[in-house]
């Protein structure tokens, strides 16, 4: 009896803090492990617990739900999101996915399946299906009487279908209002409505919102059935996560961890690239130990290698991004192929110049001597023009090849960078080196 007390207090401010911030109770249950995390949601009633689950990452929920009993999951799905509950069941095996699906009743089953079968970066994948519809052969008093008995959550515009779910249109709502209740809804539709296939891509699903200005867009089959909708805001945050998971790409990080993500899901999706980097690096400490006699006469050209890495380093890093920009919104073409090239190869001689001038300057002011400063400025040149056109090529090839442009691109710019600056520096030591004296 005497843990009666604590426990119910304990419980009242679990509930308290679920109901006024969600957001901050999964940032909480985030910090345990799965299994307390499910205990302490078990205290919660399903509204709650489902509010605070669709807030926590994606792989911490999937864990929590594999904790709660089934008939407890089954509830907490029927409480989320389509494209939430969708979102947790890709990331499970299809065997267990299956064994989570089968005991859900069929209405929230078949949509939940439907979903699942297209891939997550597609419109069938991010749409909504949940979407009220007007039966095209009704009148305006069925019409209305069907809005009234609607989730106000599945109302995005009036959408039109006949009996085999084709969607036929749109109808407005102050046409609904001001026409007679026994009047069809039939010439009131406006049948010039934009639609999306299923297979769309996310690219040019959001260039096709951004066009339209639409708050959101109907997806269809083959046959034009209505199948959802995609709102704005989905397509919004789709983007934003490509864009986060593209510079997680960029840096050789997974594009799923998260920063509370387990130890084991770090050196999972890390270490393959660190050792990839490791292999470069040693590519690179190769070209500089070919050099070992020429750094050992001339010690000053230890001290400048690093600059005309770094600098050369920084300047591709700047085309990599444009590049892969460019990619993504679907603005580079065979067409503009070498123009893209011709223009990075002329912006990193001309940056390459600028910063090489300023670079021999201060070399010289340093050193007093002006063969090392033409070295260092000749080298900074011919890295900087290899860098931008490096940072041009590095993301092309890769979506070439069909991977990802993203994928780690600085590490193979890193190693270009690194491999044509010592070599050029170092090489145009040992040639000039009579000038240096």
């Amino acid at each position: 009896m005497t843990q009666i007390g604590p426990v119910k207090t304990t419980d009242k401010l679990l509930r308290g803090l679920a109901e006024a911030n969600p957001d901050t109770a999964a940032r909480i249950l985030e910090g345990v492990d799965a299994r307390e995390a499910a205990r302490a949601l078990d205290r919660l009633d399903v509204g709650g617990a489902a509010a605070v689950l669709t807030r926590m990452t994606a792989e911490l929920a999937v864990a929590v739900l594999g904790e709660t009993k089934a008939e407890r999951r089954i509830a907490l799905l029927g409480h989320t999101a389509p494209q939430v509950s969708v979102r947790l069941l890709r990331l499970l095996e299809p065997e267990q996915r299956d064994l989570w699906l089968a005991p859900l009743p069929a209405e929230l089953a078949a949509p939940l399946r439907s979903l699942v079968a297209y891939p997550a970066d597609t419109a069938g994948g991010m749409m909504d299906p949940n979407v009220t519809t007007l039966p095209v052969d009704i009148n305006v008093g069925e019409a209305v009487a069907t809005l009234r008995r609607a989730a106000r959550a599945t109302i995005v515009y009036l959408y039109v279908v006949d009996r085999d779910r084709r969607l036929v249109g749109l109808v407005g709502i102050r046409d609904l209002l001001l026409a007679a209740p026994k009047d069809p809804i039939a010439p009131l539709v406006n049948r010039d409505v934009a639609s999306i296939p299923a297979e769309l891509d996310r690219d040019l699903l959001a260039e096709a919102m951004q066009r339209r200005k639409l708050l959101a867009l109907p997806v269809v089959d083959a046959q034009g059935r209505l199948l959802g909708v995609v709102r704005h805001d989905q397509v919004i945050r789709a983007v934003q996560a490509e864009a986060f998971e593209d510079m997680l790409r960029i840096v050789g990080a997974g594009s799923d961890e998260r920063a509370l993500s387990p130890v084991s899901v770090v050196v999972k999706r890390r270490l393959p690239w660190l050792y990839v980097n490791l292999l470069t690096a040693f590519i690179a400490a190769a070209v500089v130990g070919l050099f070992e006699n020429v750094i050992a006469e001339l010690t000053a050209l230890a001290v400048l290698l690093p600059i005309v890495a770094g600098q050369a380093g920084n300047s591709g890093a700047q085309t990599l991004a444009v590049v892969i920009r460019g990619l993504a919104l679907k603005e580079i073409s065979a067409e503009n192929l070498w123009r893209l090239m011709g223009k990075e190869v002329a912006g990193g001689l001309i940056n390459g110049l600028c910063i090489a001038a300023v670079t021999a300057a201060a070399v010289f002011v340093w050193d007093g001597r002006w063969g090392l400063s033409l070295v260092i400025g000749l080298s900074m040149v011919a890295n900087m023009v290899a860098a931008g056109l490096a940072g041009a090529v590095i993301p092309i090839v890769l979506a070439k090849v069909g991977r990802d442009p993203a994928q780690s691109s600085s590490i193979f710019l890193t190693t270009v960078t690194d491999v044509v600056g010592f070599a050029s520096f170092l090489g145009l030591a040992l040639l000039l080196a009579p000038l240096i004296g």
